[in-house]
């Protein structure tokens, strides 16, 4: 890949990011014997010629010290070295609040505060160029996003391009979000662009209301309705997101609106991704689950019930890297280190990330469980992937085929910080094939609109080694036999942990996560980091099958 340039309430009072791992190129042909719901095995697919394109490995939410809640040592520089250098990402998406800036991409505090849309055109952009034009990070991709604070909700990040061929930050673009979508002082902007902007939009502005939230969304997909996305960040710590705003959202934009941030980021919190609710039974749906917020972590909720309408919602993983630790506190990961977003890309540059990002042809791993995940449904030859939608007619045999690697080890390191390994091989106990129905897209205004279940959606088969192989390769594979009778979609799931851990999981489903409590605060940041180890998941995005 080639670089381009391109609030968090959880911190208190305190202070208060991806490259194509080797021999990823997956195969089409699955490994041999599995599990079926048949006597007999699933006949083997035989080789077909590998797709074009390759994995890569990013993450779409991380802050600099342009943040005011970022320490003032995660400076640019740091982010993208840990990103690129450390932990290999190939792409990272730098998306720091939307709000005004104090200081530069160094920690140097500003005159006066800015905009961060000139945050971004002053000093993100100009030096991820430099650094370009200097040789380094040349085969990665870097750009500028921005995490808004949506109004009557919670933080969502924004990306928005302009270019034609060569998409870039469409840094005009961000400069009149912010002025139009935020309280920021008119005096911060060119008083050219506030008489501009003023007459466009006849001296209105939009940053209070549910009903401004929506305009917002529609913003984007009449500006930039190819080359934006609106991601849902951490979307249950705060209790401000329904399932209907997420209907709504996708009716609105779906080219835009498609992803939820369920691997949240904040991992090295005391409170698990920073869910610090009360812990009441009340609000078992403000905690994570693994690390993974309740809307995508529980069997036929949230993200269950908007695929079971047929919506192409995907989940991805991200840091939401503030610093990692400081003197007392702790916030979360550096990008790559800890959670990594898996993409399937069939060209450079931010088009070919936009484009692979909505095909849903992805997965989201926390601490590497996984490096690697093939995953395809098929009928004969005819097969789908991630994303992709299988038509086949009732009674028609269909086949499910996983393969999937884990590396040799892990970012895992004892001491924190300390730069020693651990030396832990990650090793996937159980993966879970997970089916739910698939009917009509609810309307608005009717009861199932706020439905925030869907029943049918159940385990179908959890695979552990007795089932899958692993080839010379590396690669354990596996595959399962049914018969086609209603249109479902099917998605994966999987866990170091036993189906029953006391405290982490109860028949194969995550519980809430603890919060880690140690009065000492280097003990206690030792204590997150095995917390966050010990307990380690990865989602796939569906593959869905229709019943003609």
């Amino acid at each position: 890949m080639h670089l381009q340039a391109a609030t968090h309430t959880s911190r208190r009072a305190r202070l208060t990011t991806l490259a194509v791992p080797a021999g990823l190129a997956l195969g089409l042909i699955l490994g041999a014997a599995g599990c079926g719901s048949s006597d007999r095995p699933a006949a083997a697919t035989p080789p077909a010629p590998a797709p074009p394109g390759k994995w890569s490995t990013g993450d779409l939410h991380s802050h600099t010290t342009q943040s005011a809640d970022a320490g003032q040592e995660q400076t640019l520089d740091l982010l993208l070295s840990k990103a690129f250098a450390s932990y290999g990402l190939d792409w990272l998406a730098v998306s720091n609040h939307l709000r005004p800036s104090t200081r530069d991409h160094n920690g140097a505090a500003l005159p006066a505060p800015i905009t961060m849309a000139q945050g971004i055109e002053r000093y993100e952009l100009p030096r991820i160029a430099a650094l370009q034009a200097a040789g380094t990070y040349a085969d990665k991709l870097a750009f500028s996003a921005f995490e808004w604070d949506m109004p009557k909700h919670d933080h969502i990040g924004i990306g928005l391009f302009a270019g034609g061929a060569k998409l870039a930050t469409a840094t005009r673009g961000v400069a009149e979000f912010e002025y139009l979508f935020t309280n920021r002082d008119p005096a911060l902007f060119a008083a050219a662009d506030v008489a501009a902007w003023s007459a466009k939009y006849a001296g209105r502005r939009y940053y209070s209301t549910a009903d401004d939230a929506l305009k917002a969304v529609a913003w984007l997909r009449d500006n930039y309705p190819d080359n934006s996305y609106a991601v849902i960040n951490h979307p249950s710590r705060n209790r401000s997101y329904r399932i209907d705003d997420f209907r709504q959202f996708n009716d609105m934009a779906p080219s835009v609106f498609f992803a939820i941030e369920g691997m949240v980021g904040n991992q090295m919190e005391p409170d698990r991704g920073g869910y610090g609710a009360a812990r009441t039974a009340d609000n078992a749906a403000l905690r994570t689950y693994g690390g993974v917020d309740y809307v995508v972590a529980q069997l036929g909720g949230v993200w269950d019930a908007l695929l079971g309408e047929g919506r192409r919602i995907w989940n991805v993983a991200d840091s939401d890297a503030h610093f990692k630790t400081t003197e007392l506190y702790s916030s979360g990961y550096f990008p790559g280190e800890y959670a990594k977003t898996h993409v399937w890309l069939k060209a450079d540059g931010i088009a070919g990330l936009l484009d692979g990002l909505r095909s849903g042809k992805s997965f989201a791993v926390f601490g590497d469980l996984i490096n690697a995940l093939d995953f395809k449904l098929a009928k004969g030859a005819e097969q789908q992937e991630m994303g992709g939608e299988l038509k086949v007619a009732a009674g028609e045999q269909v086949t499910v085929t996983i393969r999937f690697k884990s590396p040799a080890r892990n970012n895992y390191e004892k001491p924190i910080n300390s730069g020693v390994a651990a030396g832990v091989k990650p090793l996937v106990d159980h993966v879970d094939l997970i089916v739910g129905d698939v009917g009509a897209k609810a309307a608005p205004g009717t009861p199932a609109y706020s439905a925030a279940v869907n029943p049918s959606t159940r385990v179908l088969k959890r695979f552990t080694s007795a089932d899958w192989t692993v080839g010379a390769d590396g690669y354990a594979s596996v595959s399962y036999t049914l018969t086609a009778a209603k249109s479902q979609y099917f998605r994966l799931r999987g866990s170091n942990l036993g189906s029953n851990v006391a405290g982490k999981t109860q028949n194969g489903e995550p519980l809430a996560d603890a919060k880690t409590e140690t009065v000492d605060h280097q003990q206690r940041f030792n204590d997150i980091n095995d917390r966050n180890y010990a307990s380690l998941w990865f989602y796939s995005n569906p593959i869905f099958m229709t019943v003609r």
